[in-house]
């Protein structure tokens, strides 16, 4: 687990830049292989691993959950929000756009608001988040990603009353086959 305190960050790498990597990097045979090889060996894995802690801090403020929500909250990661917020802003973001914790920082939803619409991903962010797994903190989420284990981190979108099948409307199963098509985990 990590002990570094949520504070909202600034992403540094251009939204285009981040979906068009999302993109490149999706889930593919090879990528599985590669992964799984990794994830086998003892010192590939926590290399791995580190690589990934230091490149998604300084660029997006991970804090390493291990369920990486980056690519539906337009690259800024809500668990930089001091609330921990995985689902949308608290009642307390200001007129401005300012965090209630951190009036000096913008909102983390703010802010992926803005980012995710400027590339005409807003709907991404009606997805709902299940609640994080603790036992998945210090993971690699791109390691998860590539192997599957994060198909199930979204629930419904938020406002959706479609009944498609259990628990999943079929604008929602439209949008994640959308999404998962264009590379989103």
């Amino acid at each position: 687990m990590t002990t570094r305190p949520p504070i909202p960050a600034h992403p540094r790498l251009g939204t285009r830049l981040a979906y068009w990597l999302q993109r490149a990097l999706r889930p593919r045979s090879g990528v599985r292989w590669v992964s799984a090889r990794i994830e086998a060996s003892g010192l590939a894995r926590p290399l791995f691993t580190g690589a990934e802690r230091v490149t998604k801090e300084s660029l997006f403020g991970c804090r390493m959950c291990g369920q990486c929500a980056l690519p539906v909250t337009g690259y800024v990661c809500p668990m930089g929000c001091p609330k921990e917020l995985r689902n949308g802003p608290c009642g307390g973001v200001g007129a401005d756009g300012s965090c209630e914790v951190y009036p000096g920082l913008r909102c983390v939803w703010v802010e992926a608001y803005e980012r995710a619409a400027g590339q005409g991903r807003v709907t991404d962010l009606r997805l709902i988040h299940r609640p994080i797994d603790q036992r998945r903190w210090g993971e690699s989420s791109w390691l998860n990603y590539w192997q599957g284990r994060d198909a199930g981190l979204w629930a419904a979108e938020a406002g959706d009353t479609g009944e498609a099948s259990p628990g999943i409307s079929s604008a929602h199963s439209t949008h994640l086959r959308r999404h998962q098509a264009l590379g989103g985990s």
